[in-house]
């Protein structure tokens, strides 16, 4: 298994990336953002995403998205196929690119909005904080980019202010090194119960 910064050699594969993710949000029954295969292979032209591969077989990707002129970067997209789950190469491939963005946009605050635990629970052990919206870009087109998910709706009600995703930002200006992994764990716990809760009370609607 590679994990590799993606290039045009990849552009093969935008189409399986694309199927893949509307797949997930189906199986997930969540908002997942849809994305076009010429998104994906500008991503992959301009040296902004990273692809998992087993041999010549499309594993799983994430891409970096710039936002509010630089200042804030998201890592979108993460994916990994139905064949090759479970078995910890999310993790690795969140690993990769959040890498990838500090060294290519070392001074950009780093973002994300999601409704999955697993996620999460990755961005928690990351360094990742939880924000209120307010704290994210407030670059439209990036909430543009929500029109395609099941529950804009609610983001557009609220005002961009909440949604049942959980914003949450790595700020490289405010990051101690010596954090403990329980301190990270007990962030974790808390955002848990806070998204259980939110969908608790939405299925009883």
């Amino acid at each position: 298994m590679q994990i590799v910064i993606a290039n045009k050699s990849h552009i093969i594969y935008a189409n399986i990336i694309c199927e893949t993710i509307a797949e997930a949000a189906k199986v997930r029954g969540t908002g997942i953002a849809k994305r076009k295969p010429d998104y994906i292979s500008r991503k992959m032209e301009n040296g902004n995403a990273v692809i998992a591969l087993d041999g010549d077989i499309f594993a799983g990707f994430c891409y970096i998205e710039q936002w509010g002129h630089g200042k804030f970067v998201a890592n979108s997209g993460l994916i990994v196929h139905p064949n090759y789950r479970n078995i910890g190469l999310a993790k690795k491939i969140k690993e990769v690119i959040f890498s990838h963005s500090r060294t290519k946009f070392p001074n950009a605050k780093v973002f994300s909005i999601t409704t999955g635990l697993a996620v999460m629970k990755l961005n928690s052990d990351l360094g990742y904080k939880p924000v209120p919206f307010s704290e994210l870009t407030d670059d439209q087109t990036f909430w543009n980019g929500c029109q395609t998910c099941k529950n804009f709706d609610i983001l557009t009600r609220t005002e961009k202010k909440m949604c049942l995703c959980t914003g949450m930002l790595f700020d490289p200006k405010n990051q101690d090194e010596s954090e403990s992994k329980e301190v990270k764990e007990n962030v974790f716990k808390r955002l848990k119960s806070m998204k259980q809760n939110l969908f608790l009370k939405k299925d009883k609607k």
